[in-house]
């Protein structure tokens, strides 16, 4: 999100648009899958309760469904309307696509931020 390499938001359980770990995104990711988040379970219960369960297991797609503390690559509507809601469900900046400030604005992001990065004068940047 800094403009520096993106790092990895989960292997375990993995996660991102395409399945590799990262909060990459392109043409064919309608839903941007951008927003590092470490999952609480009451973003889990906000998810489900707005059509999106994270938290149910689904063995036939090869996924055990998310726990408490884990990081997921949640698209950048989801998290937005999460926030809006008033969860505000933890980022981790540095794994989050600098793509997702296309629907979130970056002092949403910073707010939430579970990281911090290596240059704090990133964070005093006029939106």
């Amino acid at each position: 999100m800094f403009g520096d390499e993106l790092e990895v938001c989960s292997l375990e359980p993995v996660t991102g648009f395409y399945r590799d770990g990262f909060c990459n995104t392109g043409p064919e990711d309608i839903g941007s899958h951008t927003v590092c988040t470490v999952v609480s379970a009451e973003f889990l219960e906000h998810q489900k309760s707005i059509g999106n369960d994270l938290s149910t297991p689904m063995p036939q797609f090869g996924f055990a469904g998310l726990q408490p503390g884990d990081r997921w690559a949640v698209c950048a509507g989801r998290w937005w309307q999460a926030f809006e809601d008033g969860i505000k469900a933890p980022v981790v900046l540095q794994a989050t696509n600098e793509a997702a400030l296309e629907v979130i604005p970056s002092w949403a992001l910073r707010e939430c931020m579970a990281d911090v990065p290596n240059d704090l004068s990133e964070l005093l940047g006029d939106e």
